[in-house]
């Protein structure tokens, strides 16, 4: 059977393209971090939600989560070794954007310009 995993480069995106993936590796890169500093970095996520997707993160290594034997419990989210790998990669794609947003933001108007006039 295949599948779009076959793929090394839809594999990647299939494992970060939820909508907060992103954006967590992001705030991870700057160190470790406690799941309520989190919630208040990540403004609008749920807790339900935040929960999930730093499962999902988990499982695919990319984060881990460290749980120290308190009362309440604390526990810490930080990049592994293969999360911090896609720092640079993210690195670039955010200097891509910023590079070309004047070009693709052009290009989207110029759509719904030929759109509004069909």
């Amino acid at each position: 059977m295949h599948t779009k995993l076959e793929c090394p480069i839809m594999a990647t995106i299939a494992m970060i393209s939820d909508k907060w993936k992103v954006v967590i590796i992001c705030k991870l890169k700057g160190g470790t971090m406690r799941f309520n500093e989190l919630m208040r970095a990540l403004k609008g996520v749920t807790q339900k939600v935040l929960t999930h997707q730093l499962r999902e993160l988990e499982a695919d290594g990319l984060v881990a989560r460290r749980i120290y034997a308190e009362v309440p419990p604390r526990v810490e989210y930080s990049l592994t070794p293969l999360g911090e790998t896609l720092v640079p990669v993210l690195n670039d794609l955010e200097i891509w954007a910023r590079d070309h947003a004047d070009e693709i933001i052009a290009a989207r108007n110029a759509h719904q310009e030929a759109l509004a006039g069909k």
